[in-house]
């Protein structure tokens, strides 16, 4: 079935009401009580212990958050206008990661099992669990009451109709590059009635990201080779995010983003470093196994051990997640300059007979 491309965003006339049915839930927690918090998915220690993240100011009158980068940004709390969004369905773990970011988890009333990969809290059984956006049930995400529902492509195009006849507005991402994603939050912050923490979840990102190429520049005396995929059958490089992501961090993306490759064409570029982040796979790639299939034994990755498995979420999810892959990236590039972190997995050796032993 078709997907759509681009952002759209629908209204009607006919409000968000629908049948509660069985799959009918109570009302979400207090979106100003939940907004009181910015997430850890944009806490810029991330597995550095770089020390620059969101905190908490001294108590006041009017309680304000302070982002503690080079220059501080103070952001002093709005309350959400009675025109935003109470009730919003997620169809991506995308959308909600970054509503938490936002500090507005709870005007989520529908997610999908994918999201509690990234959100842990989404799991506590206050949420209807529903399809994603490929898989769209349309009952399923109407019983939910949402008065928005966000997904991403790919989407079902039937399932959009159907959402919007049914009188709920609809928000479609499709990010390809840093840039977008950034344009995303901004967008979703907005449709909530929260601006300022838009921009101070930007501002982590892009300030994080900065200082690791900070470090790369002033310390890192190479740029090696990286090869990285998102699918392994068949073989498909990683989205442009993660290879803005790849130079952030000191590498060479090899090919061109989101492409197609085969087998023969990795091996001809003789990467020096090979990362998988399979959608769907989490942290589960048969490494051994791929290197051994693929015939890559004898690249310069796999004689090193440069071998990699880093977290699908890490790396797939267009939010604040992001900087978690990045402090992968980082290790898995210039280990000489980061240390390791959670969410990736090496290859100890490989023998250029056999196709290798073992993995931690």
């Amino acid at each position: 079935m078709r997907a759509f491309d681009g952002v759209r965003l629908g209204f009607d006339r006919t409000g968000g009401g629908a049948d509660g049915g069985r799959n009918s839930i109570s009302a979400p927690r207090d979106p100003d009580r939940s907004s009181r918090r910015l997430a850890a998915g944009v806490d810029a220690r991330g597995a550095t212990g770089s020390g620059r993240a969101f905190r908490r100011a001294q108590p006041a009158q009017t309680p304000v958050w302070t982002l503690d980068w080079d220059v501080r940004l103070n952001l002093a709390w709005t309350m959400p206008s009675t025109h935003t969004p109470r009730r919003i369905a997620c169809l991506q773990p995308s959308a909600t990661v970054i509503l938490d970011a936002l500090g507005e988890l709870g005007r989520v009333v529908a997610c999908t099992r994918y999201c509690a990969d990234v959100v842990p809290e989404v799991a506590d059984g206050s949420r209807v669990i529903v399809s994603d956006s490929w898989t769209a049930d349309t009952a399923q995400i109407v019983a939910a009451r949402p008065d928005l529902v966000i997904a991403a492509v790919p989407y079902q195009e039937k399932a959009v109709s159907e959402i919007l006849r049914a009188g709920v507005r609809f928000l479609g991402l499709a990010p390809k590059t840093l840039a977008d994603i950034y344009i995303d939050i901004a967008t979703i912050a907005g449709a909530v009635g929260a601006v300022d923490r838009g921009e101070a979840v930007i501002a982590a990102m892009e300030g994080h990201i900065e200082q690791i190429q900070d470090r790369v520049l002033t310390a890192a005396t190479a740029r090696p080779r990286v090869w990285c995929e998102e699918w392994g059958k068949p073989l498909i490089a990683s989205q442009k995010w993660v290879a803005e992501l790849v130079e952030a961090a000191g590498g060479d993306f090899v090919v061109t983003p989101g492409t197609q490759a085969s087998a023969e064409d990795v091996r001809r570029l003789d990467p020096e470093v090979i990362i998988a982040a399979w959608c769907g796979a989490g942290d589960r790639v048969p490494l051994e196994k791929i290197i051994a299939e693929r015939g890559w034994q004898e690249t310069a990755a796999a004689r090193s051990g440069r071998v990699f498995c880093i977290r699908d979420e890490f790396l797939n999810t267009p939010a604040p997640t992001l900087l978690q892959g990045l402090e992968a990236l980082a290790f898995a590039i210039h280990p000489e300059l980061f240390p390791r972190t959670k969410g990736i997995r090496q290859i100890t050796g490989v023998l250029a007979s056999t196709g290798g032993n073992s993995a931690r």
